[in-house]
């Protein structure tokens, strides 16, 4: 979860294609440095705080494997993505890297990530929950782990609210109840209740999978009809009409963070993202915000899940596969190393290390931390990976929304081009 929402994967899908015939080719740079020690490159997206936590839990990985020297880099998440697509177009991907949820199967499909259930003996992943591992999966191979863990939210100006004298988000609250919330809201407040989440693909795939439906299916089929996009779009566009959401101006100016929300220029008191980023508010809302889960269907089925934040691959041109995967297991297992990084990567995956870890979180990371300790439990398993196609069709979601937003389509037309496209993307 690398801003407010993921965007699309930049790489070209005729230059990853190419991956597959290139990872024979080349190879992941300097394998042995000064003394003989083995030479790793471990690249990242990020900021300064994380790079500077980073490379320390990387110096402790040093000490501990004095025959290992890393060399670190990192970017911000579109350099980042950019400078990956070319590396790995010419087989010279990163020993290890991190990697986005949606760049998963698409990289694995190319031929660029390692089979890592043949470094079993090294990469330890019994302590990671199984539904939440398996996200690293596609066709049965483990081609990365996540590092981190986090959920949707619907992340709110504390004060505002409250003072609004509305009844206050709560667990099990479903759609409807939030509807008729965000109508008082607007009524109580004289401004939108949240920003509209009908452009958002993020959201409409936790409405969707209240209903018991879900984006994809196993083989990577549309797993929803034209008749559930309509609903949903009917649904936000009625809330857009009354002004209980952001009209279409404000939506359509999104491009992925937070401060150019609703929520954070004070035109809403409420927003959905993913936790880890909702902290981007806090700058914006010094009164305070809040986290509360997302709406449930009807009949109270849980549409969020907990989505890995981030994962570690291994190229699979690197020339040390057992001293990267031990890199992984480092990352993700130790706790000297958990106590270092914090929740800077998200909350823990190792269900060990996050237990003896949360009393030690500060500041956001620990209202994040009890955020997800209150639906621990309580959602179901992630979906997999989606397919390489969703980079493109979550901008096509978008554009055919904003048709939607300033009444140039209605939400059928619009579903059924969105449904068109999508089946074309998928296929291609």
């Amino acid at each position: 979860m690398p801003g407010h929402r993921t965007k699309g994967f930049c790489a070209t899908a005729a230059a990853l294609a190419l991956c597959a015939v290139l990872a024979g080719c080349g190879g992941s740079g300097e394998s042995v440095g000064g003394g003989g020690k083995v030479v790793l490159r471990y690249a990242w997206w990020g900021n300064p705080d994380r790079a500077a936590l980073t490379d320390k839990a990387v110096a402790l990985f040093e000490e501990r494997h004095p025959n290992v020297q890393v060399q670190t880099s990192y970017s911000s998440y579109d350099a980042y993505k950019q400078k990956l697509a070319v590396q790995a177009t010419g087989g010279d991907a990163p020993d290890v890297m991190q990697l986005d949820y949606r760049q998963i199967n698409q990289y694995a499909n190319g031929g660029v990530l390692l089979d890592l259930g043949q470094q079993k003996n090294v990469l330890h992943t019994s302590e990671i929950d199984e539904g939440l591992l398996a996200t690293g999966t596609v066709d049965g191979t483990q081609y990365a782990i996540p590092q981190g863990r986090g959920t949707e939210t619907i992340v709110y100006d504390a004060k505002a609210w409250k003072d609004s004298g509305v009844a206050l988000p709560r667990k099990g609250w479903t759609w409807d109840d939030w509807a008729d919330d965000m109508r008082a809201l607007a009524e109580r407040t004289g401004k939108p209740g949240a920003t509209d989440p009908g452009w958002s693909e993020d959201a409409f795939e936790v409405w969707l999978r209240g209903q018991g439906k879900s984006l994809y299916t196993k083989d990577n089929g549309l797993g929803f009809t034209a008749d559930d996009l309509t609903t949903w779009w009917t649904f936000t566009d009625r809330l857009r009409r009354e002004g209980a959401v952001s009209p279409a101006e404000q939506t359509t100016q999104l491009a992925g963070f937070v401060e150019n929300t609703p929520l954070a220029r004070g035109k809403a008191t409420s927003d959905n993202n993913w936790d880890a980023p909702a902290g981007g508010y806090v700058s914006f809302i010094p009164s305070g915000i809040a986290l509360a889960p997302m709406p449930s269907g009807e009949d109270g089925t849980p549409g969020q899940y907990f989505k890995p934040s981030m994962f570690m691959g291994v190229s699979a041109n690197t020339g040390h596969p057992e001293e990267a995967a031990e890199l992984i297991d480092f990352m993700i297992n130790d706790k000297d190393a958990a106590k270092i990084l914090g929740a800077t990567r998200g909350i823990p995956v190792n269900e060990a290390i996050r237990a003896q870890t949360e009393s030690q979180l500060k500041d956001f990371d620990k209202t994040i931390s009890d955020y997800q300790a209150s639906v621990d439990g309580t959602l179901k398993d992630p979906p997999q990976a989606p397919p390489a196609g969703d980079n493109a069709l979550q901008s096509t979601f978008q554009r055919d929304y904003d048709q939607v937003s300033y009444e140039r389509l209605s939400p059928r037309k619009a579903a059924e081009n969105y449904i068109t496209e999508a089946k074309a993307e998928l296929r291609s």
